[in-house]
């Protein structure tokens, strides 16, 4: 069990809000939508006013055309901020870029301006962007401003009066605004879509985190009773045979004694390994985080291996470099311990542990020579109860492993060797075995 007691300590973190990267990306695409929404509006009035002689009140609109400038200009300082963007956000922008849109097609004709039908693309951003409550508020606040624009607007007067001219202007209109809104809902509405579905994905991504972390609660809970359990039957098996190795009737049987020695050396294994589990609960204060370098961590990581194991061969290579002080404790050496425990178990003849420095990580390589990850154990790789090895439990170890690195801000990675086998790859960032680094990221 890996480092129990630090883990339920980080188990209840102060979790941020979900992130509201997706909503801020959001909003940087309706700043570059409302500088087109700008630079086209400055685009058709002139030309409607030049070029085709069309009265325009130029003021107003040139009123309405800064206040969506000055919008922009506020939404960029905005985004600069730290705080999350919200939803209420996204609502109010857009429903003042409906009313600036109301506003200009007031002053142009209202609903016999062609361009009226760009409130389409304003309801259709909604409906992606916003939550239901706001996407149907923005949806009335459009049919409201179109309905009003039916009986109350500043009818155009076209030079000498020809209708016929302005039903040609209006059928070429409407084709400018279908082009527009085909472009636009093509382009942002597809770009903001993405935006969701990436937020959606890493939404689901702490779902699973925290079901994965609510498991290894209940998994400390029942080691750490288990370890407190265990300890006084333990004990007392100690000290009878302790007793037993004194009586006269035995003292005198050699073959006796090797037997209870081996008994108590099995004993006393056991209650290291207690110890060890309430010891990562943060239940024993003896053996706190320690003062250690890369190279002599490793290497006690590897020796105990080889002591606790039987093995052919563990072949070792530190190739990480430059010794480096870092802080270790039982939970982190129980990490490591466990990826060549399962190197062992599939391949008992031999297994390669390597070491290296990649940037500003240490990279530990575990390789065995056995059957290799089955493809859905590798599709599965981490996840509780994931094993191959057919017995209750199986797969715990490797899914403790995953989160614990994964805490340190780390990954592991598992693949079969080209030549047979399977290797399995931890990277631990070193600022995370920094010294002054607390040692309550482990687990």
């Amino acid at each position: 069990m890996i480092a129990i007691g630090s883990t339920l300590r980080r188990l209840a973190p102060d979790r941020a809000a979900p992130d509201d990267g997706a909503t801020r990306k959001n909003m940087q695409q309706l700043v570059q939508l409302r500088w087109i929404a700008v630079f086209g509006q400055i685009v058709t009035i002139a030309t409607v006013h030049s070029g085709f002689g069309i009265a325009l009140p130029l003021a107003p609109m040139a009123a309405a055309l800064a206040a969506l400038v000055a919008l922009n200009a506020a939404t960029l300082l905005r985004l600069k901020t730290r705080a999350p963007a919200t939803n209420v956000e996204l609502f109010l922008q857009l429903a003042f870029d409906a009313a600036a849109l109301a506003t200009q097609l007031y002053l142009s004709g209202g609903v016999t301006n062609p361009f009226a039908f760009l409130f389409l693309l304003q309801v259709t951003l909604g409906a992606v962007l916003l939550e239901a409550w706001s996407a149907w508020a923005l949806l009335a606040l459009a049919v409201a401003c179109f309905a009003g624009l039916v009986g109350f607007h500043r009818p155009l007067e076209l030079p000498g009066g020809d209708e016929s001219e302005l039903f040609r202007l209006h059928i070429e209109g409407m084709f400018v605004c279908f082009a527009l809104d085909a472009i636009l809902v093509a382009t942002f509405v597809a770009r903001m879509g993405r935006n969701v579905r990436e937020r959606d994905a890493r939404l689901a991504d702490l779902r699973q985190q925290a079901a994965e972390e609510t498991h290894i609660v209940r998994m400390g809970l029942l080691a750490s009773g288990a370890a407190h359990e265990l300890g006084t039957p333990l004990a007392t098996l100690d000290v009878i045979l302790n007793d037993w190795r004194r009586m006269p009737a035995l003292a005198h049987n050699a073959e006796l004694l090797d037997e209870i020695e081996d008994m108590r050396a099995e004993v006393r294994r056991c209650k290291a390994i207690v110890t060890g589990i309430l010891l990562s609960a943060g239940e024993a204060r003896g053996d706190a985080p320690v003062v250690t370098t890369v190279a002599v961590f490793l290497d006690e990581v590897v020796a105990d291996r080889r002591g606790a194991r039987p093995v052919g061969v563990i072949a070792y290579e530190n190739g990480f470099g430059e010794d480096q002080p870092i802080v270790s404790d039982t939970g982190l050496k129980q990490v490591i311990a466990t990826v060549i425990d399962n190197a062992i178990d599939a391949s008992p003849h031999w297994v390669g542990v390597t070491a290296s420095r990649e940037a500003d990580a240490l990279v530990i390589a575990v390789a065995d020579d056995g059957p290799g990850f089955a493809p859905e154990m590798l599709a599965n790789f981490g996840k509780p109860y994931s094993s191959t090895k057919g017995r209750p439990g199986g797969g715990l170890g490797l899914f403790l492993v995953v989160n614990v690195v994964r805490k340190l801000g780390g990954a592991v990675v598992a693949s079969n060797r080209p030549g047979g086998g399977a290797i399995v790859t931890l990277t631990l960032p070193l600022a995370a075995l920094a010294i002054g680094k607390a040692r309550e990221d482990v687990g």
